[in-house]
């Protein structure tokens, strides 16, 4: 080595030493501030830790172990370096100046197009300015200042942790803290002394109305205040709410919460509360009112007009409707409202009235309101019609396999087509994307892509269901979809088209917690044109008996699907409660050779399939703190060929194992089947250059996601699993699933991830390391320990990094 080498080396290491020195978390303190090094709190045994926890103002920087150093406090403080708040000031000071001057122009009727646009930019820059002011510079935003202990904030955190525990029954409770110095560090302990937490004796109702007594009665088993049950607050306050929705979905439309008192009596030597439960009378002194439905106004609006012609009126099923020149299916409307002349009001019917009306997508808002005469309810409903003609065009980036991709899509829709409420759709998308090829290894190539489409959606169930099921099934947003599509796939190995129509059937519960659908028909027309050296590659795996080039002739491919999606908890939607996702398709292919007959297909050179696929993919997120959560997925799929499809899948019928949504640790669809050994190079590594089509699949992935500093967030992942084939494969020795040996062919990889979660997009990179390869032999399959100070990611192909767009779960 170099004199001139070793001297750059010895300058970079004390430029790094300087650089963390100078990002020390005590550095720069004035003399009467200390860091926040530590919080912990002490004597939680029976209440909820985490929540007591969450209840401290002040944590400290998120740190990196042994080094002591804060990326989130790093970033911050270079933010810091560049800002300068006089100067943004005298900028502000500038703009407005500038601002107000043109303001008088446009006011005089003295400016001109290119001023009104200078006006516009300079209000957008004056709104930048003062969001830099107030929040600093964009890594003064994404970064963390120091936390300097607050006593005020320790003090107030004492009391929210006492409120706290009085709310939860612990009413002798009792907290305090304890400050520690060492240095330029204070670490804050929180003593918390609980004490004996109050349980509940017994509950007694007290009402003068005994329509409403006796209500409460029948509904008593649901109540959320039972004897034996710890007291909370909240469950005052949520037994408060059920009671209103109760009466309220019992006619009792002017009741509301306010009237309902409770008064806790405790007891200090037993421990126990006994819960008094008090329904007041209304100001006037009579009972409360049950309310009917006397009748119902359904008003469309013009889309521009406040008042609408009223020259359109007709009756449905005892709803008067209004509407201005153009016409609605009165009878798909009224199937979507859920009162009646004569019912009982209804707080929940109204809800779902509101919504079901909202899920048809033609009507802009929906406003329900009520005239009260006496015991009667006069039911308004008034919405004005969405735009009948609505374009959406987009331009952004996608990824599915390896590296994302532009794509330009554009969309129309038409509302009301036919004037029975259906929707028009229409659709193009055309995008670029990297790939890894099927048949060579390494490297990304470039995948094109073309669809188009057009559909129509009918807000109810059509052929060969009869028309009575409107009305029985309204309240399950039921559609029914036709489309008709075109594909262009342009992959290294194969350019491959396909011309599809779909007769699909949805629908979903009121609160979306299951939805439902099934494709009648999927019948596709695919044509291939294949690479010539994955031509080579088909041909030779013929000869060895396996006869995955049917896969790619022209062919009919149909087949009749129905998948089940289960939703916990809103998943995906919420990240502060545990939700989980359950996922159930099944698909019974070449179901329409009962109807027409394969010679047909045969006459015209048209390869035909028959199958059996099952799937089955659960998701479940668990918050373990707010700002750590776990995550996991088990994911199994069969697909068998059967009959006349000479023992091969649609290629695209296949399962595919490795990528960034699956077993990360090995290549885009490279992994398995089974124990299949891909050939081994001159350099002793695997030859990953072709995909690896399975017929049984399962995947298990597991996830810590926590969150670092602004919008960057970590996860620690392992995953596991593989495919495998039903039959033996002579040209892939080990595919086939066998009960005695599967377990040991489960390839499990680890790895780290780095994501930046900006809400509307999430922006991901992982790092797969191969822990167990079944391609092995057998006692060689765990390679983890390839790893070491001089290997730190093993060796030579044993890490796999992805990129991707949204969580791969």
């Amino acid at each position: 080595m170099s004199v001139e080498v070793k001297k750059i080396k010895y300058i970079n290491f004390l430029f790094l030493i300087l650089l963390l020195w100078g990002c020390s978390m005590t550095r720069g303190l004035k003399p009467n501030e200390l860091l926040l090094h530590k919080v912990d709190a002490e004597g939680i045994e029976k209440s909820d830790a985490e929540a007591l926890r969450n209840l401290i103002q002040q944590k400290p920087n998120t740190r990196i172990p042994v080094l002591n150093l804060s990326p989130g406090v790093m970033v911050y403080q270079l933010g810091t370096a560049f800002y300068d708040s006089l100067r943004l000031n005298s900028r502000l000071r500038q703009t407005r100046q500038e601002e107000r001057e043109l303001a008088a122009l446009i006011e005089e009727g003295n400016s001109s197009g290119k001023v009104e646009k200078r006006y516009r930019k300079l209000a957008s820059k004056i709104d930048n300015l003062q969001r830099k002011l107030e929040y600093g510079n964009w890594f003064m935003r994404t970064g963390n200042a120091k936390v300097i202990l607050d006593s005020a904030k320790v003090a107030a955190s004492r009391q929210q942790m006492n409120i706290y525990l009085q709310n939860n029954g612990f009413f002798e409770a009792k907290v305090s803290s304890r400050i520690d110095t060492v240095g330029k560090k204070a670490e804050v302990t929180y003593l918390v002394e609980e004490n004996e937490g109050y349980l509940i004796d017994s509950v007694f109702t007290k009402s003068d109305d005994p329509a409403i007594y006796q209500l409460l009665e029948r509904h008593q088993r649901t109540s959320l205040i039972r004897k034996g049950k710890k007291y909370t607050q909240a469950d005052l306050t949520n037994e408060r709410q059920r009671l209103e929705d109760l009466l309220k979905d019992n006619g009792y439309y002017t009741f509301s919460k306010s009237y309902i008192e409770y008064n806790v009596y405790k007891d200090t030597l037993e421990k126990e509360v006994v819960i008094e439960q008090l329904i007041r009378k209304p100001d006037d002194g009579g009972n409360h009112q049950v309310y009917t439905i006397d009748s119902i106004i359904f008003t469309i609006a013009s889309p521009n007009d406040i008042i609408p012609d009223e020259k359109i009126q007709t009756e449905w099923d005892d709803v008067q409707f209004i509407m201005y020149q153009d016409r609605y299916a009165e009878k798909i409307i009224r199937s979507r409202i859920f009162q009646k002349e004569g019912d009982v009001y209804s707080k929940n019917e109204v809800i779902e009235t509101q919504r079901q009306l909202a899920n048809l997508d033609v009507f802009r808002f929906v406003n329900i309101s009520f005239d009260t005469l006496d015991s009667r309810i006069r039911t308004r409903i008034f919405t004005r019609p969405n735009q009948k003609f609505q374009i959406t065009n987009q331009l952004g980036a996608s990824v599915t396999e390896q590296l994302p991709g532009p794509f330009f899509s554009h969309s129309l829709r038409n509302r009301n087509l036919f004037r029975g409420l259906e929707i028009f759709e229409f659709n193009f998308r055309a995008g670029l994307e990297g790939v890894a090829s099927a048949t060579t290894e390494g490297g990304v190539y470039r995948s094109r892509e073309l669809s188009t489409s057009a559909s129509i959606i009918y807000p109810q169930f059509l052929v060969p269901f009869n028309f009575g099921t409107l009305e029985r099934f309204g309240r399950y947003n039921p559609r029914t979809r036709t489309l008709l599509g075109y594909s262009y796939v342009n992959r290294p190995e194969y350019v491959r088209d396909a011309l599809n129509t779909i007769l699909a059937y949805t629908w979903a519960t009121r609160n979306l917690r299951h939805q439902f659908s099934v494709n009648l028909l999927d019948a596709n027309l695919i044509r291939s044109n294949l690479d010539s050296l994955f031509q080579s590659r088909l041909e030779e795996l013929q000869d060895q008996g396996n006869n995955l080039i049917n896969s790619f002739l022209p062919s009919y491919v149909s087949s009749i699907s129905g998948q089940v999606i289960i939703n916990f908890n809103q998943y995906g939607l919420y990240r502060r409660s545990q939700a989980s996702l359950w996922r159930l398709f099944v698909e019974s292919g070449g179901t329409t050779f009962n109807f027409i007959d394969p010679e047909r297909l045969a006459d015209r050179n048209l390869k035909y399939f028959q199958f059996l696929k099952f799937q089955s993919d659960f998701r479940r997120y668990i918050p373990l703190s707010n700002n750590s959560t776990f995550a996991y997925r088990l994911n199994l799929g069969l697909a068998k060929p059967y009959g006349i499809s000479g023992g091969v899948l649609p290629y695209e019928k296949y399962f595919f194992a490795g990528g960034s949504t699956s077993i990360r640790a090995w290549q885009p669809r490279r992994l398995g089947p089974g124990s299949f050994t891909p050939e081994v190079r001159e350099d002793g590594t695997f030859d990953y250059r072709f995909e690896q089509p399975g017929e049984i699949l399962f995947e298990a992935m597991f996830e810590f996601r926590r969150k670092l500093f602004g919008y960057f967030d970590g996860a620690f992942f392992i995953d596991a699993g593989n495919t495998w084939t039903f039959a033996v494969d002579p040209s892939r020795e080990g595919t086939d699933f066998r009960f005695d040996r599967f377990y040991k062919e489960l390839a499990v990889g680890t790895g780290v991830g780095l994501r930046m979660d900006f809400e509307f997009l999430v922006l991901r990179l992982d790092m797969g390391i191969k822990a167990y390869d079944p391609a092995r032999p057998e006692k060689e399959r765990f390679i983890l320990d390839n790893i070491s100070f001089k290997q730190p990611f093993g060796e030579k192909g044993q890490q796999v990094f992805n990129i991707g767009i949204g969580y791969p779960f």
